[in-house]
């Protein structure tokens, strides 16, 4: 009887949660703490993928816009825990949210493909990290979509941050694609601003 209780517990938490997401967390931040080096804050970390039937759109033919939004959230947990910003963070007090992304999808990613996230530090300034991450299919070796990422960090001072990881005593200059996304997303606060 207590094993049949068990048996319901665990089916409703997995219809009410979405357990799955909570598993992929655990799974790719473990193996990445026990089996991967320590990477420094200005390489590139990567993880691995496949596009599985509960990755697909209605066709089930390749895999569904926001899968590949929340598949980046992995791979930036990876780079926060293999690169130690994460941790150099919450010492401060801080924090680390989601500012704003923009994802560019160049082709499809078919269903059970293996693919990898590739994730690297672009730029800083005193409030925000900013990511570039690619979804490459190993099949072909093809990026698939590209994402910008702005990560807001609370409650610490970035330019203060960076300056506390090895190789990293300059600021790199702002790519001009990120720059483009910078002046876009400051337009569109500029007019909901006006709207107000």
């Amino acid at each position: 009887m207590f094993t049949c209780g068990l048996l319901i517990a665990l089916l409703v938490l997995y219809v009410i949660w979405d357990v799955n997401y909570f598993i992929r967390c655990v799974a790719t931040l473990g193996y990445g703490m026990l089996f991967q080096r320590k990477r420094k804050v200005t390489d590139q970390t990567t993880i691995y993928g496949l596009c599985t039937t509960q990755d697909v759109d209605i066709f089930i033919r390749h895999m569904n816009n926001a899968r590949y939004i929340r598949e980046l959230d992995f791979a930036r947990f990876h780079f926060y825990g293999l690169t130690g910003i994460y941790g150099k963070i919450k010492a401060k007090g801080g924090g680390a949210v989601q500012g704003a992304s923009s994802v560019r999808y160049r082709r499809t990613i078919p269903i059970f493909n293996a693919y990898k996230i590739t994730t690297k530090l672009v730029w800083w300034d005193d409030k925000a990290i900013y990511l570039e991450q690619q979804f490459v299919t190993l099949a072909d070796g093809f990026v698939r979509a590209v994402a910008m990422s702005k990560q807001c960090i609370t409650k610490v001072n970035v330019l203060d941050l960076m300056k506390e990881f090895p190789g990293v005593e300059k600021q790199p200059e702002m790519p001009a694609e990120l720059q483009q996304w910078l002046e876009s997303i400051e337009t569109s606060s500029q007019k909901l601003r006006k709207d107000k």
